[in-house]
């Protein structure tokens, strides 16, 4: 059983001091901050053997801005960026990314740093804020405004020890802190894994145009991933995976839904990484899915809740579930609050659905006023699934020559009233979009029931994919069958 010692994530001195003095075999770094601040190279100054990445590694995560900068040199997918320290600068270039766009406190912001700005007075005042209003601290003091990406987002972990890169298993974050993702941006709500929609080949474009792209990068600008992992938080737009942002560490709350799946040894794959060894381990992992849901304190995330006494934690653990501790401390041997996101409840099942059955039965023993989590953590993996393989089947029906009453009808409406010189042939489509048939079915109740033979042209077209991709693509080109 591990013991906690009351010294805070920031005070090097009195770590590394603990450290030395029981002589501890094997350090983990959990949190970014102490890791961008150098926490590793002083334990190895010391000879401590130590997991995390160096000071000058951990600014991958550190600064979005030094992130940014390096994709950009070295051709890593990633959404169109500026980064500014004067308002007015940022401001202007909100024209050359256009509307919504996402707005970033360059540095560390405990995952509340990035505001997603629907109109041009939202994104302004984000940017006031930030750099102006200093509402993020020395995390704000430049800024980094860029495009917003559309598309399915999914997050790879991946051990590496600086040459050889080995992803882990895929998960979905939930970011918002509202069911159906309303709200406020947080550090993450819960989380899933698998996620389906992280297919075998969009690993194949995400390990060597990512993360292996990215391991090289770094060591060819000084700063080597030695002894670490990467995270990545993609998204899977229609011109590929793009990288949202960087974490040199362990990201929350998709850990707490990958690791339960590790079948393999973990601080020996710790050992193997710090060693430089990577390439002669084999890592496993289990065939079950898991779920994570975060119980957050009222107010998250602008304010917080904290002493709240919180009770059920054995009853969770008796359902099987998994209780991570993150934002609790003991307090006359009682567990409170202590502030943000308190708990992160994890469970494995046979699927998706029996995972977050079994997570939520775990949630439901836990007790502690004003808590709030979301309910659908792992729905998405439904909704898209069924949408990654949907077909929609559309096609038209237009009537032919001698039936078109309406078409000539409405062409000399428009004569008479807009007075448009010149204007003939004007074409009135009946459009259908039909998921669920077959498409010989489809054809079939298009061409008999949609439209009648005698009287109409039929026109089809049909895509896989979401909606958009459907209309785009059928609009673009459509076959005539007389």
């Amino acid at each position: 059983m591990a013991e906690c010692v009351a010294i805070k994530a920031d005070d090097l001195e009195g770590l590394l001091n603990f450290a030395l003095q029981q002589q501890i075999d094997l350090t983990v770094v959990g949190p970014e901050v102490p890791l961008t601040m150098g926490i590793v190279d002083q334990f190895q100054e010391k000879g401590l053997k130590i997991f995390g990445p160096s000071g000058k590694a951990a600014e991958i995560e550190g600064s979005k801005t030094f992130a940014k900068n390096l994709m950009a040199k070295y051709g890593i997918p990633t959404a169109k960026y500026g980064a500014f320290t004067d308002a007015a600068e940022a401001k202007a270039f909100l024209e050359q990314v256009g509307l919504p766009c996402v707005v970033k406190a360059d540095g560390l912001a405990a995952g509340k740093g990035v505001l997603i700005c629907e109109t041009q007075s939202e994104a302004e005042a984000a940017i006031d804020d930030i750099l102006v209003d200093n509402k993020f601290g020395a995390a704000g003091s430049r800024v980094v405004v860029e495009e917003f990406l559309t598309g399915q987002e999914v997050s790879m972990l991946a051990f590496t020890d600086g040459e050889t890169v080995v992803p882990m298993v895929s998960s979905q974050d939930h970011k918002r802190i509202w069911d159906g993702d309303k709200g406020l941006n947080t550090g993450g709500m819960g989380a899933y894994s698998p996620a389906p929609v992280y297919t075998e080949a969009v690993n194949a474009v995400v390990v060597p145009k990512v993360l292996e792209a990215t391991v090289a990068a770094m060591k060819a600008e000084g700063r080597p991933f030695a002894g670490i992992f990467l995270y990545a938080g993609l998204m899977l737009t229609a011109d590929g995976p793009k990288v949202l942002e960087f974490n040199a560490r362990f990201g929350d709350p998709e850990t707490q839904a990958v690791l339960p799946r590790l079948k393999s040894d973990l601080v020996e794959i710790f050992l193997a990484i710090i060693d430089g060894r990577l390439a002669d381990m084999q890592i496993d992992w289990y065939p079950e899915a898991a779920v994570c849901v975060v119980l957050a304190s009222g107010g998250y995330p602008e304010s917080s809740d904290k002493g709240r006494e919180i009770t059920g934690l054995q009853q969770a653990v008796d359902t099987g579930a998994i209780v991570f501790h993150a934002g609790t401390k003991e307090t006359d041997g009682k567990i409170v609050t202590n502030g943000g996101r308190v708990l992160g409840v994890s469970a494995l099942g046979a699927d998706i659905a029996q995972a977050i059955a079994n997570a939520y039965k775990g949630v439901e023993q836990i007790k502690f006023e004003n808590m709030q989590y979301r309910t659908d953590i792992g729905k998405k993996h439904f909704y898209r699934r069924n949408t990654a393989v949907a077909t929609i089947y559309r096609f038209f029906a237009e009537k032919r020559p001698g039936f078109d009453i309406e078409a000539q009808g409405l062409l000399s409406t428009l004569q008479g009233y807009l007075h448009i010189a010149g204007l003939s042939g004007l074409r009135i489509f009946n459009r259908y979009d039909i998921a669920g048939l077959t498409e010989e079915n489809c054809d079939a109740a298009g061409r008999l029931i949609f439209s009648e033979p005698q009287c109409d042209f039929f026109i089809s077209g049909n895509v896989a994919g979401n909606y958009r991709s459907a209309h785009t693509i059928c609009r673009r080109s459509v076959a005539r069958s007389v």
